[in-house]
């Protein structure tokens, strides 16, 4: 398996979903909250990739589709979430 480079001990952070089902879809104004060990406050989000400049808080409303993750310091990237925008 592919191991990201984190602290013995440290736990890779979780995207949490609100509402929690998958596939989560857009119109459920979708929340998505970040936990993990590592700093409060300090996280980053990324969405397909790049980096959120715009979010740094906990968690926050999804406004677009795409595959996100949130790093902490020293924990690594969390597992990837996606979102899709529900049009079939």
């Amino acid at each position: 398996g592919w191991c990201p480079l984190s602290p013995a001990g440290a736990q890779t952070p979780q995207v949490l979903l609100e509402p929690p089902w998958t596939p989560a879809v857009l119109w459920d104004r979708v929340t998505l909250t970040c936990r993990g060990s590592g700093t409060r406050g300090a996280t980053t989000w990324y969405k397909d990739g790049q980096r959120l400049w715009q979010e740094r808080q906990e968690s926050f409303v999804v406004t677009e589709s795409g595959t996100y993750q949130c790093e902490r310091p020293g924990t690594g990237l969390s597992p990837p979430v996606q979102v899709l925008d529900g049009e079939w």
